[in-house]
């Protein structure tokens, strides 16, 4: 394989921003990717700065700033803690069952729109400290509430989510997929994840020492307001926040159903034509009626992440057009066929991300491969493909070296031994870049789900 000098200088310029996000926190690889990417391209591409720059994802990041927007004045309006606490109380004092609603809760939250970042930002806390009421181990407590945020992460509401569905419809043409199925293949990519984390994370947890803890908790009950106190009534403000999630979701869902198909006028669709128009547009109703703090919703927004997406993204572009892209689909084709190649993706995005950004890395550099790599190996499901490397970038974040991973150390109780749980996490969080393989290789490349 003969590559231009152009291939290989992409190449050699994504390998230095992968391997800084691996080891070096404090620099922010979305923009050094975008310098790289105008250093490239200009010298090596035959591309102005100029035309570099236009080929940062605008459209990607004002869905995601819209979305984190709406979410970012829901969360600091306190409406989405109060509905975790309200949610907890399900249990009734059940000690049995909290691993249940939690799964269960957490996997709501993160479906409606805040993402598993948020997620687990709003749950860990409570999660944690109900887990040392009851006599749950941290370790336990971790797989269930980051095993529920990542599966449910590829939610078209959810950051994650809109990250992979932004990339999949850029190339969506060369799939031969038609504009009007992504919806549907949005939620089957988010459907795909949640049972794939489900499998990984509450089969851990059974053969773990969870199954044991349950059994021992059988018949045990606690006084719920003191495992989950009552909070305060929703407020008018509150009440609206929620009723705008509610808009927000039907707004996407219902459009893309069969049977509303034809009837909302072109004009409605033109308002509904992604989450993030309705976003702004319910944010827009959020602050003119006072239900949310911009200035706080502005502050709580992953900045970090959205840039280092749209960073990398234009790197990755100048790669795709000097020819770099194909080399790489050319690498992984060559020890890959349509059987094994999901089992490969899982396990080489699980290694890098164990390091890296799941999301703001792994998936822009790999997700616009799936097209090149279909041809390569002879054959192949797009969305079995895509969803191998969402489920192997995601699966290995229960590793301490991941936010959602130190999130729940950070809030585990006192008197678990920290050392301890870091290690115990960090050898799961590793070991699930080859779990994940095998049960990408089993579900896509086997039973061809």
């Amino acid at each position: 394989m003969e590559l231009s000098m152009a291939a290989i200088m992409s190449i050699v310029a994504l390998l230095i921003v992968v391997i800084i996000s691996c080891i070096n926190e404090d620099l922010h690889v979305g923009f050094l990717a975008v310098a790289f990417g105008i250093i490239v391209g200009g010298i090596w591409g035959g591309a102005t700065g100029a035309k570099v720059l236009t080929y940062f994802p605008v459209g990607l990041f004002m869905i995601l700033v819209g979305v984190t927007f709406f979410f970012g004045m829901a969360q600091t309006n306190g409406t989405m803690e109060k509905l975790t606490a309200y949610s907890i109380r399900v249990c009734k004092g059940n000690t049995a069952i909290v691993p249940f609603v939690v799964f269960v809760l957490t996997t709501f939250v993160t479906t409606i729109g805040p993402g598993n970042i948020a997620g687990t930002a709003l749950m860990a806390p409570v999660a944690m400290a109900i887990a040392t009421r009851i006599g749950m181990p941290a370790f336990l407590m971790t797989l269930v509430v980051v095993g529920a945020a990542n599966g449910a992460a590829f939610s078209p509401f959810a950051p994650t989510g809109i990250i992979s569905n932004g990339i999949i419809a850029k190339m969506a043409p060369q799939l031969g997929m038609a504009a009007d199925s992504l919806n549907s293949l949005a939620w089957k990519i988010h459907f795909n994840s949640t049972v794939a984390q489900g499998v990984a994370n509450i089969g851990g947890f059974f053969l773990l020492g969870g199954w044991a803890w349950i059994k021992k908790q059988r018949g045990e009950t606690l006084n719920i307001d003191e495992l989950a106190p009552q909070p305060e009534p929703f407020d008018k403000h509150q009440w609206l926040t929620l009723s705008l999630v509610g808009i927000l979701i039907l707004a996407i869902v219902l459009p893309g159903l069969p049977m509303f198909k034809g009837v909302f006028p072109k004009t409605l669709l033109n308002l509904l034509s992604n989450v993030g128009t309705v976003a702004f547009i319910l944010a827009g109703v959020m602050m003119l009626t006072g239900s949310g703090d911009s200035k706080k919703a502005i502050k709580v927004m992953p900045w970090g992440v959205i840039m280092m997406v749209c960073g990398v993204t234009v790197l990755i572009e100048v790669m795709d057009k000097a020819g770099g892209l194909n080399a790489f689909v050319k690498m992984i084709g060559a020890v890959s066929n349509p059987t094994t190649v999901n089992a490969w993706l899982a396990l080489i995005t699980g290694v890098i991300s164990a390091y890296s950004s799941s999301s703001g890395v792994v998936m822009p550099m790999f997700l616009p491969m799936v097209p090149g790599l279909i041809k390569e190996v002879g054959g192949g499901n797009p969305v079995a493909l895509i969803s191998s490397i969402n489920i192997g970038a995601h699966l290995v974040d229960t590793s301490p070296l991941s936010t959602l991973g130190a999130l729940c150390i950070a809030c585990a109780g006192d008197h678990e031994d920290k050392a301890k749980l870091f290690r115990n996490l960090l050898i799961w969080g590793l070991s699930m870049s080859v779990v994940g393989a095998v049960i990408c290789y089993v579900f896509f490349g086997i039973l061809g789900l």
